[in-house]
């Protein structure tokens, strides 16, 4: 964390100065591009550099930023992707609601590889990752609900108006990786009625809270996590190969949220920070 109030992100790269984006999708694994008319744009913070450059177009009315969270060449394992400067490079545009389309294992029987999940409950399992950019003053925010749930039903309406399977609600728990939980750990896992295991959503999902974002999970289940497995194991190769057989339908159900999220935020994402002494002002 700066010691000094931090200056605003600095543009540069195809133009001088990036458009403004009011609504961001953050790409998990498999998931690197989204726009067909975009323009790379280099974004620096006080947090050090995003993942990869932010892309900027236009979807039906609405001018959105993508960026591939593991970068284009997924070169970030999760636990050193730098979600600090991603989320408050995406502020620094404009940007205050987020779509984040990610990969999942799946601790329930009835959701299996290819399932769509939109959930509305987090638990943290990671260890040693930078989750807050307070680090002076008492800047505690909610974080009850972690997702959005203006976001949440955006992302219904749309899977509901293009006739997509999507299953509302679900915990999602985040481990710290890069390695695949044990047996042990998964079953543990289940018997705490978790329903789904990821590697990326925590502290992305806090960091867009202490942001006043609003910031939505997308999860594609893509392989029965190893304690519903007596014999075999997750595979990094199958993870992939899910994924991208899903990788188009999890687009289309993106986009169509997109055109589903509200112009104006009347959620409470919104007004997070309110009564807070910050130390520093946002961008």
């Amino acid at each position: 964390m700066p010691t000094e109030p931090p200056e605003r992100g600095v543009m540069s790269g195809t133009a001088q100065q990036a458009p403004s984006a009011d609504i961001a999708v953050i790409g998990g694994s498999g998931f690197y591009e989204l726009l067909s008319d975009a323009a790379q744009f280099e974004v620096d913070t006080p947090f050090g550099t995003p993942s990869d450059s932010i892309a900027i177009g236009t979807v039906a009315d609405r001018t959105v930023a993508f960026l591939p969270r593991h970068g284009r060449a997924h070169q970030l394992p999760p636990h050193r992707i730098n979600y600090r400067a991603n989320l408050w490079a995406l502020r620094s545009l404009g940007v205050r609601q987020v779509l984040a389309p990610c990969a999942v294992g799946s601790l329930r029987r009835d959701l299996g590889p290819g399932s769509l999940v939109v959930p509305d409950q987090l638990v943290d399992r990671t260890s040693g990752r930078i989750q807050t950019y307070y680090d002076q003053g008492a800047v505690h925010v909610s974080f009850a609900d972690p997702y959005c749930a203006t976001g949440r039903t955006a992302v219904l309406k749309a899977a509901a108006d293009t006739g997509t399977q999507v299953h509302d609600g679900g915990t999602m728990v985040v481990v710290e990786g890069p390695r695949f939980s044990t047996r042990a750990e998964s079953r543990w896992f289940a018997a705490a009625g978790w329903d789904l295991v990821n590697m990326t959503g925590h502290p992305e999902a806090l960091l867009a809270r202490e942001l006043e974002l609003c910031y939505t999970a997308v999860a594609l289940v893509t392989d029965y996590d190893a304690g519903l497995d007596a014999t075999g194991s997750v595979s990094q190769e199958e993870v992939f190969r899910v994924f991208a057989q899903n990788t188009e339908r999890l687009k289309d159900l993106v986009l169509k949220a997109i055109t589903e999220l509200p112009q104006q935020r009347n959620c409470p994402c919104a007004q997070a920070l309110r009564g807070l002494e910050l130390p520093f002002e946002l961008p």
